[in-house]
């Protein structure tokens, strides 16, 4: 009996980290988990048709989650599959999930080698040592028909949370600190809508690393005198939990800030973190449980982390869409933070570059702005960049991985200004206040603070979509469509035109670094289907 052939899985190609140095090979009797992502069983068959989406969303049909699982989950012969793969190669099955199409192994570094055709080395680098791979990961030919992806065999720092300190006295701003707002102030000058609290909507927060103390927030709620306050528990996968360092300057900030704006804005709702890895497997896993947890039922996924495309391999960004999709099929709106590094998003290859998983055309990708306010109203609102001053700036621009949707065929979106003058995916789709100057007031591990950066716009998006869901009484799920249909003739935002993130610039309607504009509350939520008459109803919380 001939040994099948092993093949290549397409986009799982990884290269050492820049800087990084191999040390030699991993430890043979390491022990590590690796994801296995399992095809559908609709095949390609695309999860929702293209149009579906342009519908309003009382018209709209949702899928349960059980029934998403029925028709898109993994086949029972596929996981069996991978189950008796998984005894060949002296692999133990830890967790199997058809609706995440996810299957668990654990092993020895030996074995995950043999069964994957790989060398699992060492790499010393100046960021922390990690474990890692070059070249494509190999599956037996027998298995190509089942297996999409696999991911945690290389356990290499996936992501960062986009969030930035305001300096303190010593920094380029001593002279001129700008003002602070609570989330509750910049909800006012948003104008989101009043009388609703989120109230039977769950938030779900993907986190990879850090954690909250309750005490904490407490005294937050105590401080901005809410009457009501978000009940707030934490979901752990994999080695990922709740575990506060105790650092105001580390992860914490990144939960504090998502939990704060989003409990802040949306009082009445549950909000629930999900603590992984920050690796590839550890991402995906988080965003997977996320979406399918039927005991949670999060409507809303709220994302502060990322990193630059050319950073991730194409099995993963494309195993995460493919969540996302799914997200919207049952109901789930995900936003997620369009990075703090302006056009390059931090790379110094001297191109251009935007963030996943906002460059997904499955979620909304939310960027920053610096607010002027006057008591109650909004003065003065231009795109966020302090990079001149070192303190970040919006993310934005053209992806080179996923092409233009249809939703945004009409908003104007250039080439990118790389020389290759892609057409593809513009990025972000919305904006709100991330300039550190003009953030939000938190308190970290026991320290008040100020935090900007466009972690704080995807939670507040995700309160002001508890809000509508609410108010239509159905969650509101997959919004691009709906919000671009009349991009530039509406008055659903606030047009920012004055500013740039590098290469590109604000102007009237949609631009890689403002998107469409900041929310304009109460008329966000008519676009997306909430009566006039039932916001007129509505009195201040």
């Amino acid at each position: 009996m001939s040994t099948p052939k092993k093949l290549a899985i397409a986009g799982s190609e990884r290269a050492p980290l820049a800087g990084a140095k191999e040390i030699g090979p991993a430890n043979p009797n390491e022990q590590l988990d690796v994801t296995i992502r399992l095809r559908s069983r609709a095949g390609k068959k695309p999860i929702v048709s293209a149009d579906a989406f342009t519908k309003p969303i009382a018209k709209r049909t949702i899928l349960s989650r059980k029934e998403f699982e029925q028709s898109h989950g993994a086949a029972p012969e596929s996981i069996a599959r991978v189950e008796a793969f998984a005894r060949e190669h002296e692999l133990t099955v830890k967790e199997k999930s058809a609706a995440r199409r996810t299957v668990i192994l654990t092993g020895t570094v030996a074995a995950m080698d043999q069964a994957f055709g790989v060398q699992l080395k060492e790499y010393q680098h100046p960021n922390g040592n990690y474990r890692g791979r070059t070249g494509p990961v190999h599956i037996s030919s027998e298995l190509q028909d089942v297996i999409e992806g696999v991911f945690g065999l290389d356990n290499r720092p996936q992501a960062k949370p986009h969030f930035r300190r305001r300096r303190g006295p010593a920094g380029a701003h001593a002279q001129s600190p700008g003002v602070s707002h609570t989330p509750l102030q910049v909800a006012t000058l948003y104008n989101y809508p009043t009388g609703v609290d989120g109230s039977g909507e769950c938030i779900a927060l993907i986190e990879l690393g850090g954690g909250y103390k309750p005490a904490d927030l407490t005294n937050y709620w105590k401080q901005l005198k809410l009457s009501k306050t978000p009940t707030v528990s934490a979901v752990s996968i994999g080695n990922g939990s709740n575990n506060p360092t105790g650092d105001p300057n580390g992860p914490d900030a990144e939960v504090m800030l998502d939990i704060e704006v989003s409990g802040a804005i949306a009082p009445g709702s549950k909000i629930v973190a999900y603590f992984a890895d920050n690796t590839d497997a550890g991402f995906l896993n988080a965003i997977t449980t996320a979406v399918h947890d039927s005991t949670n039922n999060p409507s809303i996924v709220s994302i502060s982390w990322g990193g630059a495309e050319s950073s991730w391999t194409g099995q993963a960004m494309s195993s995460m869409d493919e969540a996302f999709q799914a997200a919207g099929a049952m109901g789930v709106t995900v936003c997620v933070a369009a990075g703090d590094d302006g056009s390059t998003d931090g790379v110094t290859d001297g191109l251009n570059h935007v963030d996943f998983p906002a460059s997904s055309p499955n979620v909304l990708a939310c960027g920053g702005t610096k607010v002027v306010a006057s008591g109650n109203s909004i003065s003065s609102e231009t795109v966020w960049n302090e990079l001149a001053n070192n303190e970040g700036a919006t993310g934005g621009g053209i992806s080179d991985q996923f092409p233009l949707p249809s939703y945004q065929s009409s908003a104007g979106v250039p080439p990118s200004a790389n020389p290759n003058h892609n057409v593809g995916r513009g990025v972000p789709d919305v904006t709100g206040n991330a300039d550190p100057t003009t953030g939000y007031v938190t308190l970290v591990d026991g320290n008040p603070d100020v935090i900007g950066g466009t972690s704080a716009v995807a939670p507040l998006w995700a309160g002001l979509i508890a809000l509508i869901n609410e108010s239509i009484g159905k969650p509101a799920g997959f919004i691009n469509p709906l919000l671009y249909q009349n991009v530039g003739a509406d008055d659903d935002f606030n047009d920012i035109t004055t500013g740039n993130n590098g290469a590109y610039s604000a102007g009237s309607g949609w631009d890689a670094c403002s998107g469409l504009g900041s929310p304009i509350g109460t008329q966000v939520a008519a676009a997306l289907g909430v009566p006039s008459s039932a916001q007129a109803k509505r009195t201040g919380t």
